[in-house]
């Protein structure tokens, strides 16, 4: 059977085949994802000293880095504490709720 040719009953139609064409060049956006930022939030619940912990677990943070995040998240309300590519990002914040912490993210 002819391909471009359809037979609708009993008549044949004549169709014309869409012009094939290459696909247009897309830039690989992965590459170019500026990233997803992981914020923490300050909340009346966790102490200090366990912020700075989970910091330093998660992320492996200094002492001096993760207590000035956890400083901010106390006095600014928020920090972010980490930048990368969607997926990391949505792990790292699914830990650091599973760490009792509020965390979000965001674009970059």
């Amino acid at each position: 059977m002819d391909p471009i040719r359809t037979r609708t009953a009993g008549f044949s139609a004549a169709t014309i085949a869409p012009e094939r064409t290459d696909a247009p060049e897309v830039e690989d956006r992965a590459g170019h994802d500026r990233g997803w930022n992981v914020v923490v939030w300050n909340d009346p619940v966790n102490l200090m000293s366990y912020v700075v912990l989970v910091f330093r677990r998660i992320f492996g943070y200094s002492e001096e880095k993760a207590t000035r995040l956890m400083l901010e998240v106390h006095h600014e309300g928020r920090s972010i504490v980490s930048t990368a590519p969607r997926e990391k990002a949505e792990i790292d914040c699914y830990t650091l709720h599973r760490y009792a912490l509020w965390a979000t993210i965001e674009r970059a």
